[in-house]
């Protein structure tokens, strides 16, 4: 959606939050960590809003671009990073960008029973659904400063140990070395 919308934009500062956006979620989902980092600012500072967990919603809201840096880190580490988000509606301000859509992330089995999930095999990915809405905020230079998330509907964690699914059954980015290369 956000190429449709780069494609008819004239606005210099839109197209520029928008061609940050692409790159962002293009080296997000290839696990490009050099590429993903060079579309985030010094000021970063995420904050989820996603569950009545409070200390599970601070695990997700990461400060400065250390603190981004390594929560990026942990998801690609963690294997989290198989992550498909379907947006199906967004709107572009001069300063914000919100994107809304299905959320689809293949979770490993590990890391649900690190959570106290019961999974019949640790060794697969567990499909993890829900309704994402994201308020991203822009530094001046059009890098990401804010990732604000809210989410609901979906099944999320409830009955993920009866979802198995594989890698392919993600959306899945790659990246060759001449893309790799943020704005």
């Amino acid at each position: 959606m956000a190429e449709k919308y780069l494609a008819r934009e004239k606005d210099p500062r839109r197209r520029s939050i928008l061609e940050t956006l692409i790159a962002h979620a293009k080296a997000e989902a290839a696990a490009n960590f050099p590429a993903l980092m060079a579309t985030v600012s010094p000021q970063a500072h995420y904050q989820s809003y996603a569950t009545n967990d409070q200390a599970m919603n601070e695990a997700q809201s990461p400060q400065g671009k250390e603190g981004v840096a390594a929560y990026y880190a942990a998801i690609v580490e963690s294997g989290c990073h198989f992550i498909e988000h379907d947006v199906d509606r967004m709107a572009v301000g001069q300063d914000t960008l919100t994107t809304e859509g299905e959320l689809k992330m293949g979770y490993p089995g590990g890391v649900l029973s690190a959570l106290g999930i019961d999974v019949p095999d640790p060794s697969t990915l567990y499909l993890y659904e829900q309704r994402l809405l994201i308020v991203w905020g822009f530094d001046e230079e059009a890098r990401v400063l804010c990732e604000d998330s809210y989410s609901g509907g979906g099944a999320g964690f409830d009955g993920i140990s009866e979802r198995p699914i594989r890698t392919e059954q993600i959306y899945r980015v790659t990246q060759s070395a001449s893309d790799s290369s943020a704005t």
